[in-house]
């Protein structure tokens, strides 16, 4: 065995070295600086051994090959040169490019997750072994994170999979699993993982006889072979499609594209050496500093338990029940039972009910390679569901979510004949998107265990599911309700309660100040072309058709009713709404729509309603509008952060991520607004102080302005 801290080494043949990955202090392998050092100087060892003849690499943590690269590494290289990138790229290229230069073949035992840097260590070696573990990813996800795979990966890969297959997977920064890594070739056998170790064995004495990898050596050194036809043909239509998905705002999948098809035409050393130079191109960009933020924010999110007390551990969830049947109730039934927690669902309406089990049912069985629900699937998971109209049938639940109408005397009815039923430790939770936690716990013997867990629609889709906290609710409560949004596949953000709470109170001054451009004249098409360039997946009166315009009206009320002084109630939506033109829902609200995909069309008719209520002939530009859009969410922002209704700036920056959607190249709301500078953002907002409040510097904009002093540096985070 060897003494090297995150590598073991052993022998269990004379001439067979076997090599674990093992970090002691991680629950998942990271390929630091110092992981690449003691792998630098295994590889010396095993030369200088002389009587090795093949290496397997292997993993000890469960589901784990490698995680990638160390990208807190990444980020504390200040400032870095053109020159010093390079270098750090070039390192680690060649020293994964040794293990395809070994004096034995070196073969890569994957079981679980290989992405990033561990993707591009398998890929060096001359053979691969994977399993079918669920959990198993193969795949270069730098490009979500503003670069592309810097340590041989566009030279080897493409060289070993095809050069359209590379492509496809290093631009879109998609996994695949190991069946699909097989298929494609790239890895010799999909195996069992109690059978991997055997398979690896056996491949190296295979390799050993036939030396067909030291052909494959030669051949992969090379250039590939494909005709400048066959070249033009890709570029074409990869470009055409990485441009459908990115909308031309993430240069990383265009960067990679065009470097994969330049060094397709090159040796080996030369495709590396452009791939360096390459990569330092996209290093340490805006956006690529925004995404890595974004990563960091997820992963911070993983991490965080909601609470600040360690002594308090969340209670199990394995059996729950949902009441309110709807496209709400149905989808947080279905992210349950996919996860095997037992769920009860009920509903006052038998009809409504069984309605809402179907379509649960249909959606936690859906498989994407078919596009519909899997008959199999839904065989194992109908056990996990049923449907009833007895109270008392809830009283074994661990949690009991509440979807119903949103009234608060409906849900208070509801809770009081609910509370008998429960059992002592039971949690009781709303899905409510904008009702006081506190005005709803009123009436409650148990208070301390009533939370607010809301969900997003739709839930299968979307991420973010907001922790509300009353008065009342203990941390257990909290801390169970985080875990059990966790355990379901969400991103939990624990906040107080208040107006909106967190996405809803950001969304409204974005969508209040959208009717109000327009009444000043600026056109439907101008607002949310400035939107979508500034990176929102939509225009913001697009999303007031998808919303609902009924619902938007209410909601802009009720906002309205808390916070006075800035956000104002929009005639234009009641005139829309009095015409019953309520959105997608209705096929007419600012827009008309027309068949099975929604797609938002001019409708003349808008014109006349909007008349009495716009002042005709303003002309604004982009940047204006961007401006009036973004910037009364900055100051909202600061309120929020002011009045404690999240614990750290960072939790706002992945709410609106996650909940609307905001551009995550831009890093999240307030590291845009830290790239500005607080000054700066002071500076924006001077032409429309005039407006009202909602554009007047709040105290801890004007401190962080006055200090110099950035968002991200007022929280814990």
């Amino acid at each position: 065995m060897s003494d090297f801290k995150y590598l073991k080494l052993s022998f269990p043949e004379p001439d067979l070295a076997w090599l674990v990955l093992d970090d002691p202090h991680k629950s998942a392998n990271i390929l630091s600086r110092v992981v690449l050092e003691e792998l630098n100087a295994c590889l010396d060892q095993l030369v200088a051994r002389g009587n090795v003849t093949g290496l397997v690499i292997a993993s000890a943590k469960p589901g784990i090959f490698v995680a990638g690269a160390d990208l807190r590494e990444f980020v504390a290289q200040k400032s870095p040169t053109r020159e010093t990138v390079i270098a750090i790229a070039a390192q680690g290229r060649e020293l994964f490019m040794r293990l395809s230069k070994m004096p034995f073949v070196t073969v890569a035992a994957i079981d679980g997750m290989c992405v990033g840097g561990g993707a591009e260590l398998a890929i060096w070696c001359d053979r691969r072994l994977v399993t079918n573990n669920p959990k198993a990813q193969f795949g270069f996800p730098e490009v979500k994170l503003g670069m592309f795979p810097g340590w041989g990966g566009t030279v080897r890969f493409p060289r070993v999979a095809g050069l359209g297959n590379a492509a496809e997977l290093i631009t879109s920064g998609e996994s695949i699993d190991g069946r699909a890594l097989a298929l494609m070739g790239v890895a010799t056998d999909c195996v069992a993982p109690e059978h991997l170790e055997a398979a690896a064995r056996q491949l190296v004495r295979e390799e050993q006889k036939s030396k067909a990898y030291l052909a494959d050596r030669k051949r992969w050194a090379q250039p590939i072979e494909m005709s400048e036809t066959e070249l033009t043909f890709l570029g074409a239509t990869a470009a055409a499609f990485i441009q459908q998905q990115t909308k031309g705002q993430y240069p990383a999948p265009v960067a990679a594209l065009e470097l994969l098809l330049a060094a397709s035409s090159v040796e080996q050393d030369e495709a590396g050496r452009q791939e360096s130079e390459s990569f330092a191109e996209l290093f340490g960009t805006p956006i690529n500093r925004s995404l890595i933020n974004v990563f960091f924010l997820t992963d911070r999110n993983k991490k965080d338990p909601g609470i600040a007390a360690k002594d308090i551990k969340p209670a199990a969830v394995k059996s729950m029940a949902v009441i309110g049947a709807g496209i709400m109730g149905s989808g947080i039934t279905a992210a349950s039972i996919k996860r095997d927690i037992t769920v009860a669902l009920t509903d006052s309406r038998p009809d409504s009910l069984a309605n809402g089990a179907r379509k649960a049912l249909e959606e936690a069985s859906y498989n994407k390679a078919t596009k519909g629900p899997d008959v199999e699937k839904a065989l194992k998971l109908a056990p996990l569901l049923r449907a009833t109209t007895a109270d008392e049938e809830l009283a074994q639940a661990d949690l009991v979510i509440e979807a119903i109408i949103e009234q608060p005397a409906a849900k208070q009815e509801l809770y009081a004949r609910l509370e008998p039923h429960l059992g002592p430790n039971t949690i009781l939770a709303s899905n409510t998107s904008a009702i006081s936690i506190g005005q709803l716990a009123e009436g409650l013997k148990h208070p301390d265990r009533f939370v607010g867990i809301h969900f997003f629609n739709p839930v299968r889709q979307m991420p973010l599911v907001e922790i509300i906290r009353g008065p009342k609710t203990s941390d257990q409560t909290v801390a169970t309700a985080v875990a059990y949004a966790k355990a379901v596949g969400k991103s939990p953000i624990v906040m107080n309660d208040g107006p909106g709470f967190l996405v809803n109170r950001l969304l409204l001054p974005y969508m209040n100040e959208a009717l109000e451009l327009v009444a000043e004249g600026v056109s439907l098409k101008a607002v949310d072309d400035a939107a979508k360039r500034f990176g929102m997946p939509m225009g913001p009166l697009v999303l007031y058709d998808v919303v609902g315009l009924d619902t938007a009206l209410h909601a802009g009320h009720v906002m309205h009713q808390a916070f006075p002084d800035r956000v104002r109630e929009s005639p234009i939506l009641t005139a829309l709404v009095k015409a019953g033109r309520l959105g997608q829902k209705t096929g007419r609200g600012l827009f008309k729509y027309d068949g099975k995909k929604p797609r938002a069309i001019d409708d003349p008719e808008v014109a006349a309603l909007l008349a009495p209520h716009i002042k005709p002939g303003a002309t604004m530009k982009d940047k204006q509008i961007t401006e009036r859009l973004f910037l009364p969410m900055v100051l909202e922002a600061t309120r929020i952060l002011a009045e404690k209704i999240v614990r750290d700036p960072r939790d706002v920056d992945l709410g609106l991520i996650f909940g609307i959607g905001f551009p995550p190249f831009k890093g999240g709301l307030l590291f845009w607004a830290d790239t500005l500078g607080a000054a700066k953002v002071v500076e924006m907002l001077k032409p429309y102080e005039s407006l009202g409040a909602r554009y007047q510097p709040t105290p801890m904009l004007l401190e962080l302005a006055k200090s110099g002093r950035r968002f991200y540096e007022e929280g814990p985070g």
